[in-house]
């Protein structure tokens, strides 16, 4: 296992922030400072600022109904956090497919960094599914432009699977995870989207799951 993987999961940093402690020498291995790329085993005694870190031995997964207003980091930079909603014991957990802050609806946290992955890698191609409202009705060529691709980001399709509920409020499903990539996707035609709530992230579901409430897997 890669140095930054391990401490990433031993302390519930981004692997951003890992390579960055560990570039500014506050990891060591076996007493020596750690170097980006480095591989360690679960013999190796690794510290962060002299607190020996260690992985978990069963993982914990929470299922979390995020209300809006709140945003996915443990430093709200002012906003409010996830974080508050759990407890303490929790604040470890890392967030997988973050919602923006005037997004809803279901989020992961896990220590399980192999379920991380597979949530989010883009190869794992993992569902997720949207009930999004509108400021206005789609028409039949706007959906058809949405399914087909026919609207890009980022030099890229954005394809969007549409089910109309009712009036200006559809299900999306979407399988890829760019950033604000449905409400980005609709200001291309100029539509606003008003309201934007996940139920389903890969086999995990919303369900009764009510706003602000959360749940232990395992």
């Amino acid at each position: 296992m890669r140095i930054n993987q391990f401490v990433a999961q031993a302390t519930g940093l981004s692997r951003r922030k890992s390579d960055k402690i560990i570039k500014d020498g506050r990891v060591t291995v076996n007493g020596l400072l750690a170097y980006l790329g480095q591989q360690v085993e679960p013999k190796d005694i690794i510290n962060y600022d002299s607190q020996t870190l260690k992985l978990a031995k069963n993982h914990v997964t929470l299922l979390l109904n995020k209300p809006i207003d709140y945003v996915c980091s443990r430093d709200g930079q002012g906003s409010k956090t996830i974080y508050e909603l759990i407890p303490d014991s929790y604040r470890k957990l890392k967030s997988v497919g973050r919602l923006d802050k005037d997004s809803s609806g279901l989020i992961v946290l896990t220590d399980d960094g192999q379920l991380a992955q597979k949530l989010s890698h883009p190869s794992f191609n993992k569902q997720k599914i949207y009930e999004v409202k509108l400021n206005r009705e789609l028409t039949t060529g706007e959906i058809d432009q949405l399914q087909n691709g026919q609207i890009r980001l980022d030099k890229k399709p954005s394809i969007l699977k549409i089910k109309k509920i009712k009036n200006r409020l559809y299900l999306i499903t979407i399988s890829e995870g760019r950033n604000r990539q449905i409400r980005r996707t609709f200001d291309k035609l100029n539509i606003l989207v008003t309201e934007l709530n996940r139920i389903q992230f890969g086999s995990y579901k919303l369900k009764d799951l009510k706003g602000r409430n959360w749940i232990k897997l395992n």
